[in-house]
């Protein structure tokens, strides 16, 4: 990991900051020389990514997204990610995280259940998501792991099928969600053409107890470690609003640095009725605007996803994202709810001079 020396002014001034400049001009200065350094490849201190934390206030957090802007543009470029996502088996998880419906232990109103789709339906929803203009493809199960399967299932074999399948009738990249995978399994994912996997941590260690405990935060660094042995790319991100402190955040955002994954999809809790979480109020759209900017100056190089929830969240601000870091998003609908129209997604994009597409992972290191 690249740690250049800050400038003359920053290092002073980072090294006696313990709370943020008094005035706008001297915050803006102060965000515009950190931008610079980071491009340059500087990498945030824990203790200065908790310093931006208090940020507050309309103006100033849009200040912290313009740093983050310019850090994306300059790492990332103006091509924008784009993916989509099926369920392809839904309902009836064993595993109780607080806030998916989709758990016995607390099943949402709003939540189907249903075996494993067959491989004609999930290639008919792989074609509309690539004529939609999603270069990504994302199966996804319920579930705590195909590794827990009986010995007699055959869903994992149907699934490598499947991927299979989609790489032989389409042009769209098929990955993979279906929870934790043994060193072998990742290596099946990869020899059937998986190039990317998705596996969020959802929060930081020290908070995931408080929204899950029939697995551990440590089993879903394992196979993230894992599928990065096998050469698949890690798609990992978490959950923000659920409760957890700014610092808990910016722990997650470490975290996900240290594991060098690739892809970092970013979900906006929209609290689901029926569940532990389901009376939380939705996160402020600009504490969301100043989270994604914190991340993407903890994490220039990667790709920052949009994930499930920016509707309901953002509202009509969804567009200052996509100003503030985020260079993916997913397209379409969501597991259990309802996106936006996928051209609707696309004129934003293009209203904002960004261009749909995929974004490549820098081979010379995260």
């Amino acid at each position: 990991m690249v740690k250049t020396p800050l400038s003359n002014n920053t290092k002073a001034t980072t090294k006696a900051l313990r709370s943020l400049p008094e005035t706008k001009n001297e915050l803006k200065i102060y965000l515009d020389d950190l931008a610079e350094q980071i491009i340059s490849g500087y990498r945030l201190s824990r203790e200065e990514a908790i310093i931006l934390t208090q940020i507050v206030g309309q103006e100033d957090i849009l200040l912290l997204c313009q740093a983050a802007d310019r850090v994306r543009q300059a790492c990332c470029g103006n091509v924008v990610d784009l993916c989509s996502i099926i369920n392809v088996k839904s309902g009836g998880c064993s595993e109780n995280c607080s806030f998916c419906s989709q758990s016995v232990h607390h099943p949402g109103e709003d939540s189907p259940i249903y075996g494993l789709k067959s491989t004609e339906e999930i290639l008919a929803q792989a074609k509309a998501a690539e004529a939609a203009g999603a270069k990504r493809f994302c199966l996804v199960s319920q579930g705590r792991g195909v590794k827990y399967n009986s010995p007699k299932s055959t869903e994992f074999e149907q699934i490598l099928g499947t991927v299979r399948q989609i790489i032989a009738e389409t042009n769209i990249k098929p990955c993979c969600a279906l929870g934790e995978v043994t060193e072998e399994q990742a290596q099946a994912l990869a020899e059937a053409g998986v190039t990317r996997y998705n596996h969020n941590l959802e929060a930081s260690e020290h908070f995931y107890e408080e929204i899950v405990t029939t697995h551990s935060w440590n089993d879903r660094v394992e196979t993230v470690k894992n599928l990065k042995a096998a050469g698949i790319q890690a798609c990992t991100g978490g959950i923000i609003g659920m409760g957890e402190t700014w610092v808990d955040r910016i722990d997650l955002a470490l975290a996900l640095r240290e594991l060098e994954v690739e892809s970092v999809p970013l979900n906006l809790l929209n609290p689901r009725e029926g569940t532990p979480l389901g009376d939380l109020l939705r996160l402020d759209p600009y504490d969301a605007l100043k989270a994604i900017a914190i991340f993407r100056l903890i994490l220039p190089r990667q790709i920052i996803r949009y994930a499930g929830g920016r509707e309901a969240v953002m509202g009509e601000l969804q567009a200052l994202g996509l100003k503030a870091g985020i260079n993916a998003m997913l397209i379409g609908h969501y597991l259990t709810t309802l996106g936006q129209p996928p051209g609707k997604d696309q004129a934003m994009l293009e209203s904002l001079g960004l261009q749909g597409g995929e974004v490549p992972v820098p081979t010379n290191g995260l």
